[in-house]
């Protein structure tokens, strides 16, 4: 059972070991897509909204970068929008309606010290991964075919998100902070990182080894010090691992799609003022500092690798992209 279900991540090449099924994993994805959208109903941009027209181009982008480094080639339908559909101007590409609308639109008028182990970005570690992933291919089966959807949410909320099975749901609340595309690709190319690395699934597998350990636990100690002591060693570790494997994965993809990758350590710093950073976050919070994303992905090599990968893109030498 362990060995059946060890998977290498793409891109970090990192091994995990993962009990949800891939067809559960997306179900379960896309029920919660659906509870959203029927959540939100009426804040909801249309298809045709500029906003919308934008952020489905941008993560159009992100996934065809994706689907150039897979090692099958397939082929993916256009990125759909979850509200009701609604086609463009006749004889009209998408960025020429984005260019149109808002034409029109416009004439209407010190932080230190962390944990060694929690540097999930750090080259060497980055390297040793690649090495010990190489002999067995990245797992990509979960990226089969997938529906990708896009919903452009009109709340005041500073957040983003890539649900299992390709939802992928961003607030307008990021847009007032994010301008620029690299920006919000850079964003947008880290959630789609967590769905690229299963981390919904792993966190689940995650999650109930951290319950038969605090069950044993329990027989010796209270349980609030069980709870607190799992949390600050297990569970919070564990997901700001998750994120800045998000952040790594994120950017290549954003390099592969033609965005600039020097943007993104200033994104997360400028996400951590925006949502109140803490030397704290380091250790008491399920993400890490926007000053240590930022630090970690200036890394020399990461940001050389990446920053290869753009110039590449940007010259159309990398078309078939990577894994």
């Amino acid at each position: 059972m362990y060995f059946g279900n060890l998977e290498t991540v793409p891109y970090t090449k990192r091994t995990h070991w993962i009990l949800l099924s891939k067809t559960l994993e997306r179900q379960l994805g896309e029920s919660e897509f659906e509870k959203m959208k029927a959540h939100f109903k009426g804040k909801i941009l249309p298809p045709i909204h500029p906003q919308s027209v934008r952020i489905r181009m941008i993560s159009k982008e992100i996934i065809d970068a994706l689907q150039r480094g897979l090692s099958n080639e397939q082929v993916w339908s256009d990125v759909g929008y979850a509200s009701a559909h609604v086609t463009g101007f006749e004889g009209h590409t998408e960025r020429e309606t984005l260019k149109s609308l808002t034409d029109a639109s416009a004439d209407g008028k010190e932080e230190s010290g962390w944990h060694k182990e929690d540097e999930i970005l750090d080259d060497s570690w980055v390297q040793q991964s690649r090495k010990k992933g190489h002999e067995k291919g990245p797992a990509t089966s979960h990226l089969d075919g997938l529906n990708w959807e896009v919903l452009v949410v009109n709340e005041p909320v500073v957040n983003a998100f890539c649900l299992p099975g390709g939802k992928i749901v961003v607030f307008t609340g990021l847009l007032e902070h994010f301008k620029s595309d690299a920006e919000i690709a850079t964003i947008i190319g880290h959630e789609v990182g967590h769905a690229v690395a299963r981390h919904s699934a792993e966190g689940m597998t995650k999650n109930l080894w951290f319950a038969i350990l605090q069950l044993i636990l329990y027989q010796f100690v209270t349980p609030d010090i069980v709870n607190t002591m799992s949390s600050l060693f297990l569970r919070l570790p564990f997901s700001r691992r998750m994120e800045m494997e998000a952040d790594y994965i994120g950017l290549l993809l954003i390099a592969s799609a033609g965005y600039d990758p020097r943007v993104a350590p200033t994104v997360y710093e400028k996400l951590g003022k925006v949502t109140g950073d803490s030397a704290l976050r380091d250790y008491l919070s399920t993400h890490p500092s926007g000053k240590k994303r930022a630090e970690l992905l200036s890394q020399a090599k990461i940001m050389e690798e990446a920053f290869t990968i753009y110039k590449n893109a940007r010259s159309g030498r990398s078309i078939e992209g990577f894994l």
